[in-house]
């Protein structure tokens, strides 16, 4: 899979006739079932926290390599 930048945007989520819209930048857009929506929803706190996680490493990481 390509590599592409990350969007610094968050996406608009709604409720719509019972399934969740997802609308992002450059057209991006998604249906999801209340379901799919749920387990997504899981799914981006635990990468999100991990990535943040991933970004402290690598700070500290620079901060001793500066030392």
């Amino acid at each position: 899979m390509m590599r592409q930048t990350p969007y610094s945007q968050p996406s608009q989520v709604t409720a719509e006739e019972g399934e969740v819209h997802i609308d992002g930048p450059d057209g991006i857009a998604a249906a999801l079932t209340p379901d799919a929506a749920e387990e997504t929803g899981r799914r981006l706190m635990d990468a999100a926290i991990e990535a943040r996680q991933q970004q402290d490493s690598k700070t500290i990481s620079r901060q001793a390599a500066a030392e």
